[in-house]
């Protein structure tokens, strides 16, 4: 299965008012191991930021006065993310953008051009029904390393996205091992017929089942008469 894990970067909060995309970053796994192909674009949005969007991830007007438009990177994103399912953390506000650019171009939805968008805001959310999950929260909760975050960045976060997705998802018949190179190893671990084991009764001692009698005895005396123990033996 080849996913995306997908985040971007505008010049504000909203494409209904002309806000634009100015980063995109892409990281891809497949089946579960990160693949090292990834695609990161800084953009022109051909306008100006926010002082607010500005302070969240440091990314000036000046800075980006040299960088393509989406226009000129449009083909190549989406002939890489074309029949993988994207993984985006709150779906709905990158998608609401990127739908924004490509309707500029005349071109389809987002969602028409991939195999499928997942939500881990919304993953989280009934995991972790009334906390805060947050990207930052979440790293702190999976034990995931964010200390590098100091500003968002999108190839930073989609890689921590990433990290982030295999602890959500991680299940008890595999672990996901990440290397340095951004490539995992996948560890099966085979089931166990535990019927053909013997069951060894260690029965106590004399000494022990006078200590544990008396135990009881205390038991008794504080509960009224309704330690459960005895029931569950009679």
């Amino acid at each position: 299965m080849r996913q995306i894990f997908l985040d971007t970067e505008t010049t504000g909060l909203s494409p209904d008012s002309g806000d634009r995309v100015i980063e995109i970053g892409c990281i891809e796994m497949v089946n579960r191991r990160l693949t090292g192909q990834n695609k990161h674009f800084y953009l022109n949005p051909e306008r100006k930021n926010s002082e607010d969007a500005v302070r969240v991830h440091g990314l000036t007007d000046e800075f980006l006065a040299d960088k393509p438009v989406f226009a000129a990177v449009a083909d190549e994103l989406m002939d890489y993310l074309a029949g993988a399912e994207v993984v985006i953390h709150n779906a709905a506000f990158d998608v609401a953008f990127l739908d924004a650019e490509l309707r500029r171009l005349g071109r389809p939805p987002f969602a028409q051009c991939v195999s499928g968008v997942k939500d881990t805001l919304l993953m989280a959310r009934e995991m972790f029904p009334g906390k805060s999950n947050s990207l930052d929260a979440l790293c702190k909760r999976l034990e995931v390393d964010n200390s590098s975050r100091t500003l968002h960045g999108a190839l930073l976060d989609a890689g921590l996205l990433a990290e982030v997705y295999i602890r959500l998802t991680r299940g008890q018949d595999a672990l996901v091992i990440d290397t340095s190179e951004g490539t995992g190893q996948v560890l099966q671990v085979a089931d166990i017929d535990l019927s053909s084991f013997e069951l060894i009764v260690v029965s106590p001692s004399p000494e022990e089942a006078a200590a544990h009698e008396a135990v009881l005895a205390d038991l008794d005396k504080v509960s009224g008469g309704k330690t459960q123990w005895r029931k569950l033996v009679a």
